[in-house]
């Protein structure tokens, strides 16, 4: 039974790569306007500093130190901070409209806001925890590194040091980040909190760890080529544009723009891709671990019979909601149509 983007089944790799694909043709509207615009404002900061640094050859920028470092690395710093916000946002409500498209319904971009929005906190909540939880092992390097400097080791001890320190970080920080994961998608789809939502991602990934990290790495990758692919022929345009344009402030106005809209391009199709894959691993997970699918088949078969995606469909990811009907809980007989893909 495949109503949906995904088959009711438990997902394999093609199934969850062709679904996070399907969930942005079956929704162009929604998922490709909201990641245009988080891609474009992330995207606008760092073009306008790239394009000041290219053009600084023939500009007094290398006698104002200041202006130099702002040219140079305020436009990352702030691209940076506004991606954490944007993708934070576009994450939680891409998450809410493929859990309808698993179904086979639509959501316009205002439904899912709608029903993302009471999730920002959480979300902006989980983003912290992870960070904390991820950095949290460089103070310990840091203090060992002191330690060190402080016993006089030499050069080879302190290289040696520095490398297995890099290789254990590194470890770390795959092992965390792989088993806090589908935190997001919890937060979303069953309401939980902070702790919960970790909680929950931390034992759905118990039992299928290395499955999940080879997933999530291959989907980095797959999503790294696709941007560089879509971005490198404005982000070229506008390099040279900047270097051979003598500093005017058309050339940099224009490198600006040709950066930006590279950046903009490949983001706005891999975040929804990077997102989808996410939600679906969650999904894929429930249903290897909860027989989840049952649950789904179930709610699909009596979709199907009435001849609707109706919007109580989105309960039926919370496992604390016995489903009893697609009118329960005051929702009407309302959705979008049934369709297959």
């Amino acid at each position: 039974m495949r109503p949906g983007i995904i088959p009711l089944r438990p997902l394999g790799l093609g199934d969850i790569l062709d679904g996070a694909i399907k969930l942005i043709r079956s929704n162009p509207k929604s998922v490709l306007g909201l990641s245009a615009i988080a891609a474009a404002l992330s995207a606008i900061p760092l073009a306008i500093g790239e394009a000041l640094l290219l053009g600084s050859g023939a500009t007094p920028l290398e006698n104002l130190p200041e202006a130099s470092f702002l040219a140079q690395y305020g436009g990352a710093l702030l691209s940076y901070a506004v991606q954490l916000v944007a993708v934070t946002l576009l994450t939680g409500v891409l998450t809410r409209i493929l859990g309808r498209a698993v179904f086979g319904g639509r959501m316009t971009a205002g439904e899912a806001w709608t029903l993302t929005r009471s999730r920002v906190p959480t979300l902006f909540g989980l983003v912290i925890v992870s960070t904390v939880a991820l950095l949290a092992p460089l103070l310990l390097i840091v203090g060992l590194f002191a330690a060190l400097d402080a016993a006089g080791a030499e050069l080879s001890v302190v290289v040696i040091v520095g490398l297995l320190a890099l290789l254990a970080f590194v470890a770390y920080a795959l092992f965390i980040t792989t088993r806090l994961a589908l935190a997001p998608a919890a937060a979303v789809l069953e309401r939980l909190g902070v702790v919960d939502s970790l909680r929950r991602s931390w034992n759905l990934v118990s039992g299928g760890f290395w499955r999940t990290l080879g997933i999530l790495l291959l989907t980095q990758i797959i999503a790294g080529l696709v941007g560089t692919v879509l971005s490198f022929p404005f982000t070229l345009g506008g390099s040279l544009l900047g270097l051979l344009g003598g500093g005017s402030l058309g050339a940099q106005i224009a490198t600006a723009v040709l950066i930006a809209v590279g950046a903009t391009v490949g983001a706005m199709i891999t975040y929804p891709f990077q997102a989808a894959v996410n939600g679906l691993l969650y999904a894929d997970r429930r249903m290897r671990t909860e027989a989840f699918d049952l649950v789904l088949q179930t709610a699909a078969i009596e979709q199907r019979r009435q001849g609707w995606v109706h919007a109580s469909a989105d309960d039926l990811w919370d496992p604390s909601v016995t489903p009893t009907g697609p009118a329960r809980h005051g929702f009407p007989d309302q959705g979008a149509p049934w369709s297959h893909s």
